[in-house]
């Protein structure tokens, strides 16, 4: 009996062993954020070793900047010549400045303002190119309608055909379809304020009006002021005409044919600057001219008009001896 007792089976019981965790992992978000701050710390000693006082000078100037002033820019932030933009008074900088010499540079500024000026007679032109294209009246005479940049401005031809002339022949009395067109464009020149330029153009044809002779010259001159008045009637302000000429016809579009329709026309000239500036100083030298001639003419009329020294000296008086002796 006890031999099958010895023969028990003997049971083994094995605990599974289970992966203990390995604790907490933010000490490694720590870290890091620690190692970056040194990273960053080393980082701006090395920058601060490694600049020049005047780097330097602009880091500590940027820092004493107001938020408004370093986000929209103020008084000194586009004048100082300190590498960060913003802050206050620069100590490196002299009065000399960086926009003070450009703007002491005549030169470039004239290029500068000739630059804005051109900029803005091409906007004038594509904005009168949109008005005739969304306007069905102008868009009709399209064709006669020449739009150029020139070297005194922006050029407004406005020519003749042989089927609709502007004018009535041998006249300046504008015809409908004209008057429309400068009356439309008249408004448009207001957006500017450089002053304006009329010139009237004819053809080569000659002919006689009456008991005098009234020559292209006259005929062209009076149909460019046709078309100052039509426009100053469409909104234009009187002011903005500088001059108004008649040519006649010697600056003929097609130098070919001297008899061409589109020989006729009229030339409108937003000029620009420079332009304006010489006929205004022209003006005014012919100005001088005139009142100088007119001062001249002025002496010499008063000058005939006071009597010579003989006339005005008055006769002597009789002596006793040579009295007549009365009865």
């Amino acid at each position: 009996m006890s031999s099958a007792q010895d023969l028990r089976p003997i049971i083994i019981k094995k605990a599974k062993s289970h992966a203990k965790p390995h604790g907490n992992h933010s000490w490694k978000i720590a870290y890091a954020d620690f190692m970056t701050a040194m990273m960053a710390l080393f980082l701006v000693l090395w920058l601060l070793s490694s600049s020049s006082p005047k780097t330097l000078v602009g880091v500590a100037e940027y820092f004493k900047t107001p938020l408004k002033v370093a986000v929209v820019g103020g008084d000194k932030s586009s004048l100082s010549k300190s590498v960060i933009p913003g802050g206050g008074k620069d100590p490196m900088a002299k009065d000399g400045e960086v926009m003070k010499a450009l703007t002491n540079d005549p030169a470039d500024a004239q290029r500068r303002r000739d630059q804005m000026d051109s900029e803005r007679l091409r906007a004038l032109k594509g904005r009168l190119e949109q008005i005739i294209d969304n306007n069905p009246t102008l868009r009709q005479f399209r064709p006669q309608l020449l739009l150029d940049i020139t070297s005194e401005g922006l050029r407004i031809q406005i020519l003749d055909t042989q089927n609709r002339p502007m004018f009535r022949t041998g006249s300046a009395a504008v015809e409908p379809y004209m008057r429309a067109i400068l009356r439309e464009i008249g408004p448009v020149l207001n957006e500017m304020p450089n002053k304006v330029s009329l010139s009237g153009h004819t053809d080569s044809a000659t002919y006689m009006m009456g008991e005098r002779a009234y020559s292209n010259w006259e005929l062209s001159a009076d149909r460019a002021n046709a078309s100052r008045q039509e426009l100053i009637a469409g909104g234009m302000q009187e002011g903005k005409v500088l001059r108004v000429l008649g040519l006649a016809d010697t600056m003929p579009l097609e130098k070919n044919e001297p008899l061409a329709p589109t020989n006729r026309r009229i030339s409108i000239v937003v000029l620009n600057k420079r332009a304006q500036a010489q006929f205004e100083s022209e003006n005014a030298s012919a100005a001088d001219v005139s009142v100088q001639a007119q001062k001249g003419r002025m002496a010499e009329e008063l000058q005939s008009q006071v009597p010579s020294q003989a006339e005005a000296t008055p006769a002597p008086a009789a002596s006793p001896a040579n009295a007549p002796k009365g009865k």
